[in-house]
């Protein structure tokens, strides 16, 4: 097919395969996103007009940290948009923050207000989750009950949203296969069975306390009649 070119040609672009593949494919759906686990998730844009209820469900977190004297205690409140419907769906809405600690809380209403202007707005709010808990303290971080290291108290924030999340299925809980964890067990208990170790004194027939006898090298050595004595060969300190 012929074209007529009216105007002065100042570049031109080779056109690939590849460009008329994405041509038939049409456009990506812009209401899907992709998260870091690689599950795709539906994005639920609010509008202003979404006012906000006489009541909101939620749940509240209590966090405890050493580096504090006084816990915090983290409410989220969600909305349930299209109630009663098949396209029914439970959002986060609002954040609050309280605790007794008034060192934190310029921080606290900031970051509280900030978060809820992004609950509010809609679409993917997961991307908060890793934001948060990337977040690193400059003195250093503390360890929970368990275990497990976290690096600041706005990652600890992160973790518990990210929970609750996962608790109103907008952010799917990552689950190790049964492979992982047979696999996980088997070294599991191929670690404790080597670095298990015979307790010397655990089987012994003395009393519990006695001390090593320095003639029979038996922990047979104990009080008797105000001299040690040992009960394996008869030393005694007093002849």
């Amino acid at each position: 097919m012929n074209t007529k070119i009216d105007k002065k040609i100042i570049k031109y672009r080779v056109a690939k395969p590849a460009d008329k593949m994405i041509g038939l494919q049409g456009p990506k759906d812009p209401e899907m996103a992709t998260h870091r686990d690689g599950h795709k998730a539906k994005v639920i844009r609010m509008t202003e007009e979404v006012q906000r209820p006489e009541v909101l469900i939620g749940s509240t977190y209590k966090i405890k940290t050493p580096v504090s004297d006084h816990a915090m205690y983290v409410t989220i409140n969600d909305i349930i948009l299209n109630e009663g419907t098949e396209h029914e769906q439970r959002r986060p809405f609002e954040i609050f923050i309280n605790s007794k600690n008034l060192d934190h809380f310029q921080w606290i209403v900031a970051l509280t207000r900030i978060i809820s202007a992004v609950f509010r707005k809609g679409g993917d709010v997961v991307f908060m989750v890793d934001e948060l808990k990337a977040v690193f303290d400059p003195r250093g971080g503390y360890w929970q009950p368990g275990g497990k290291f976290m690096p600041s108290i706005i990652a600890e924030l992160g973790y518990v949203i990210e929970k609750h999340l996962q608790t109103i299925g907008l952010l799917r809980k990552t689950e190790l296969d049964q492979h992982q964890k047979k696999l996980i067990d088997q070294k599991r208990a191929e670690f404790e069975a080597r670095q298990k170790q015979q307790d010397a004194f655990a089987k012994s027939h003395f009393p519990d306390g006695a001390q090593l006898c320095t003639k029979c090298s038996t922990a047979a050595v104990v009080m008797m009649d105000g001299c040690m004595t040992c009960l394996n060969c008869g030393e005694s300190k007093c002849g």
